[in-house]
């Protein structure tokens, strides 16, 4: 999925970011696992075709666009006509197993787990740190920072739908290699 955390002190998560050469296998593993057990729990469908689309997402920690997550399902079978991948996405992003990456158009596994499994617009604040070189993603919720948005919508009287922060720039990794 995205990248693995570590959680401080703070309550923050520590974002690690993973890349192209890390291997996928356990967090495609994860990402089912983790969707078949909520999906049986809250009574959804997960279909065949929304277990195959979270493991494209779940391939790379590098957001994907539909059409890219069509190419990656190609590759393994016939292609998937756009409008049932777009139909899959729509599920994962509203049941909180993948991510929509609005900057990107892209879309990206969850990385959170069982423990941060909330529907978007129903719990934590999810921040995904973009790094502009490689592509790849870390994604992270923060106590401190979904009660400081919380405080700052509820003094507006605005209610959030997808408390979703992209913070664009460098990884360590690209960093380092400039």
């Amino acid at each position: 999925m995205s990248g693995a955390k570590h959680v401080t002190a703070s309550g923050a998560d520590q974002i690690v970011l993973e890349h192209r050469d890390h291997d996928h296998d356990h967090c495609a593993r994860d990402a089912i696992a983790h969707a078949e057990a909520i999906s049986a729990a809250e009574g959804l469908r997960f279909t065949e075709q929304r277990r195959k689309v979270l493991a494209a997402l779940a391939e790379s920690h590098v957001p994907a666009s539909a059409y890219e997550v069509i190419d990656r399902l190609a590759a393994d079978g016939p292609r998937p006509a756009p409008v049932s991948v777009y139909r899959a996405l729509e599920f994962l992003v509203e049941h909180g197993f993948a991510h929509r990456i609005e900057s990107r158009n892209a879309y990206i596994a969850c990385s959170r787990g069982p423990e941060g499994h909330d529907k978007p617009g129903h719990g934590a604040a999810t921040v995904f740190l973009l790094c502009e070189n490689c592509g790849a993603a870390g994604e992270a919720s923060s106590a401190a920072l979904t009660e400081a948005l919380a405080a700052v919508t509820l003094a507006a009287g605005f209610k959030p739908r997808a408390p979703i922060i992209e913070i664009r720039g460098l990884c360590a990794r690209c960093r380092e290699a400039t």
